[in-house]
């Protein structure tokens, strides 16, 4: 890993695979570091000859931290950092591959950016704007299980934090049920990369939500993964997402909750990824060689 320095924001980031392949940027959801892109699933993509890129947004992981509850950034600045990273990095374009919040992130870049990106994928997201229908609300289950979290404390003490991570997450496990040992791994590692997990509990939610487009804008190749058992956003919020997007593809999984995609379905993700990424390739390889003759 290595920090990206950025002004006053510094930004963590981790590559896996040759440089010199088509590049893969993977922007996390609300609250999480880049541990819940983990290595071996970064690893298998980098397998199939991508370079890979995960990143700790703003108040997560080793990257820039705001005070609990003040947050020094505004929702445009997560939008746009995942710009700075490929600037950084010396990159033009990247496949985007968006969970939950990270999802509207890539919805935002691929309405406002559409030269710096490739494809977008956005799993288990919702419309950012447009006129999306009446969608369903969250599950009630996940409010209750929120006024049931055990207080913290001392944010400090790793027992505590990591059991109150775990118990964060239970709620939004498919119908596949709760692999606590694998969360409880990850709550692991990324309290002891954190520099303050109380703000990155807290910051994101605080945010001003101005980065809202119109998901019909957007024109790159589009693939929406969603579970038929996402309590946050159920299912028709992903479906919504495939319709207004033009040619927008939907791969439907069954049992996946809230969450990057468990290993239980990484023989159907993975591939799904690599084609759908492989799809842009070959596109821009025959256009290529079309403008040659």
């Amino acid at each position: 890993m290595k920090l990206l320095e950025f002004d006053s924001v510094s930004l963590a980031v981790d590559e896996f695979g040759d440089k010199g392949s088509p590049p893969v940027l993977l922007i996390a959801g609300a609250t999480q570091s880049m541990d819940w892109w983990t290595p071996d699933f970064c690893q298998l993509l980098a397998a199939e000859g991508l370079y890979v890129i995960r990143y700790d947004q703003r108040d997560t992981g080793a990257s820039t931290i705001s005070p609990p509850g003040r947050p020094d950034y505004v929702g445009s600045d997560l939008a746009n950092d995942p710009l700075r990273i490929l600037d950084a990095l010396g990159i033009d374009a990247a496949h985007l591959v968006g969970l939950s919040m990270g999802g509207g992130i890539a919805q935002y870049l691929g309405a406002t950016e559409p030269l710096r990106v490739r494809t977008l994928t956005l799993i288990e997201s919702s419309p950012i704007g447009g006129d999306s229908g009446e969608l369903p609300l969250p599950d009630l289950s996940l409010g209750a299980a929120e006024s049931e979290l055990p207080v913290v404390s001392n944010w400090n003490d790793a027992s505590t934090v990591i059991d109150y991570r775990v118990e964060a997450e239970r709620p939004y496990r498919g119908s596949f049920g709760f692999d606590e040992d694998r969360i409880r791994a990850i709550a692991t590692i990324e309290f002891g990369r954190t520099k303050n997990i109380e703000s990155s509990m807290i910051n994101h939610f605080l945010v001003a939500g101005d980065t809202e487009v119109d998901p019909s804008t957007i024109t790159m190749p589009t693939l929406v993964i969603h579970s038929d058992s996402d309590p946050l956003f159920a299912l028709p919020h992903g479906e919504a997402l495939a319709h207004m997007i033009p040619h927008a593809a939907l791969l439907r999984i069954h049992g996946m909750g809230h969450e990057a995609p468990p290993p239980k379905v990484w023989d159907v993700v993975v591939p799904a990824l690599v084609d759908h990424m492989r799809g842009y390739r070959e596109t821009a390889t025959s256009g290529a060689a079309g403008s040659d003759e």
